[in-house]
This record gives C-alpha cells, sequence and structure tokens, in this order.
C-alpha cells in the first residue's frame, strides 16, 4: 500500500512555517496581475541507497536568480541560502519518495498599479509529491495559440503570467482529445511545449530548437545533449525545425523537470516512427533517469543528497 505523505512545512521569507498557518493577502500583485517568477526542481528517492537526491539545484537556483533579473524582480537571498533552505525544508517534511519542488517569487500588494519595480517581491518554497503527466506516450498537436515572443515576455525567465499562454494551449489540447501541445513560433517554426522543450531524432541525429526560438533553456534540454554527444556520441544540432520536419521525424520526445524525458509517438494524428518510443530515446530516458537517482557515478556532481 502506498503512503500518503502530507507535506506540512514551506518555506517563507526566510521561516520555515506550517503551511495551514501561511495566507496571501488578495492584493497581491502576483495574484492579481501575474507578476513574479518561479522555478521548477525535482528530488528523485534511491530506495537501495535510502537517499533522496536533488537533481542539480544551484543549476535550478541560479535559473531562478536570472529569472528575477530579467524582469527587474531581484531577491534578497543568493543561489546558495536558497539550495541550503530548500535542503533543510525536505529534512523537515522528512521526504522520502520522487518529489517536486517549486521556489516562487511575486510582488507584493503596496500599490495597485502593475509595477515591477515596487520594492518588495516575496519568496516561497513549498513542495508536492503530485505527477505530471503520467502517460508513457504522449499523443500531441500543433496548438492554434503562438508561442509568446521575446519581444512579449522574456521566454528565458519563468514568468507566472506569462503561464497564460501555456494554460490556453494545453486546454486545447485536452479538449480535443490530445495530451498534451505543442506551440510554433510567430515565423511558424516548433519552439516547445506548454511546459516542456522537445527534440526531434533523425538518421541517429539529435535536434532541438535554439534558444532564437522562444524556448526556455531547460535543464533537462542541457543535460539530454550532453548525454546524447558524450556518452551516445550522436550528433547534437540546435536548429530550427518545420512542423513538416517534425511530422517526418524518426523519433519526437519532450523534457523538462516535471515531465522527465516522455516520448511522442504521434503528432495531429501522424504516427512517428513505429507509434512507440524509439530506440534512442529509450536509452537516453534510461541513462537519465539512473543518473537523477544518484545510480550513476560519472554524474553525482549533479545530484545533491538530502540525509
Amino acid at each position: 500500500m502506498k503512503v500518503v505523505i502530507f507535506i506540512a512545512y514551506i518555506f517563507d521569507q526566510g521561516q520555515f512555517l506550517d503551511e495551514s498557518t501561511t495566507s496571501i493577502s488578495l492584493r497581491n500583485k502576483g495574484l492579481n496581475y501575474g507578476l513574479g517568477f518561479f522555478e521548477g526542481i525535482r528530488a528523485f528517492w534511491n530506495e537501495e541507497q535510502q537517499q533522496l537526491y536533488v537533481f542539480r539545484l544551484y543549476d535550478h537556483y541560479l535559473r531562478f536568480f536570472h529569472s528575477g533579473r530579467s524582469i527587474h524582480m531581484d531577491i534578497p537571498f543568493s543561489p546558495t541560502q536558497l539550495a541550503e533552505w530548500t535542503i533543510q525544508l525536505l529534512r523537515l517534511n522528512n521526504i522520502r519518495e520522487d518529489t517536486y519542488i517549486r521556489p516562487i517569487c511575486f510582488k507584493g500588494s503596496d500599490t495597485l498599479r502593475p509595477n515591477l519595480t515596487d520594492p518588495y517581491n516575496r519568496v516561497m518554497i513549498y513542495e508536492t509529491i503530485s505527477h505530471y503527466l503520467p502517460q508513457k506516450e504522449l499523443k500531441v498537436c500543433i496548438s492554434s495559440w503562438i508561442r509568446n515572443g521575446s519581444n512579449m515576455i522574456p521566454p528565458q525567465s519563468k514568468t507566472t503570467g506569462g503561464y497564460m499562454n501555456s494554460a490556453l494551449a494545453t486546454a486545447g489540447a485536452i479538449l480535443n482529445g490530445y495530451d498534451e501541445a505543442i506551440f510554433l513560433t510567430e515565423e511558424g517554426n516548433v519552439s516547445e511545449g506548454p511546459g516542456e522543450n522537445i527534440f526531434l531524432v533523425r538518421n541517429n541525429q539529435l535536434i532541438t530548437p535554439p534558444l532564437s526560438d522562444d524556448i526556455l533553456a531547460g535543464i533537462t534540454r542541457e543535460t539530454v545533449m550532453t548525454l546524447a554527444e558524450n556518452i551516445f556520441h550522436m550528433t547534437v544540432k540546435e536548429q530550427s525545425i518545420s512542423r513538416t520536419e517534425l511530422y517526418s521525424g524518426d523519433e519526437v520526445f519532450f523534457t523538462g523537470t516535471a515531465i522527465g524525458i516522455k516520448p511522442i509517438i504521434e503528432i495531429d494524428r501522424r504516427m512517428i516512427g513505429y507509434g512507440q518510443e524509439g530506440p534512442n530515446t529509450k536509452r537516453i530516458r534510461e541513462l537519465y533517469n539512473q543518473i537523477t537517482m544518484g545510480k550513476h557515478p560519472n554524474f553525482m556532481k549533479y545530484c545533491t543528497p538530502v540525509y
């Protein structure tokens, strides 16, 4: 029987608090205008070692820090401090299974105006056990919604308000019988999923859209590129991809902190490859899963032990 863990504590502005005692004002500009940014971090439980490993913890907080900088929302804590507090929070909640960690920073409620230069920025961290897209293989569609461009909202920042774009695409996909969506850019190039980067395998080459196609610089994306090139000796290219190229790919898969590595077997009711997870996707996914659980000695630099 699976034990349900109640996560009692959160981090709020330098303190660990019982979540039931915390509150956010209705006047909060993160709530009213979506003025904020966040990060997604995963911790993975290794049953054999009885150890919880946080994957690329410091790298995530560097991205969190730079997300804030790019939208005029500096935070009063360093990436190192936030990483240390995250470990303490995991211990306080006695987490001993795979966990998603959500640091978030949002504007306070001093004024009505949607002004990013107001001084108050509130930083919180919470944890959840819930799963993101539990399906093993995905059937997706090209969204009718266009990806936010870099001249609208910085795609390198995980802004809270910017995810309305993602929510609309996901809702459209689900309402039409798909598992997830894929965005195109204003120019018609493949961009990314609502919360995932995308890869195409063609002739043993691994291809992914460049940052200039309005994508997030994914940490899982970077990890996959490193594994493909250095371990599996694949040619890795960052280049623009058309939707037609995507349809004719040998393999297509999503990557992301929440989703991990997930094969796409159908796009717009067109079968990808043989309609199942491809061999390159499989070997990259299996190695990635080993690494995240601290089972690969050559990649322990990516893993921060909690206990």
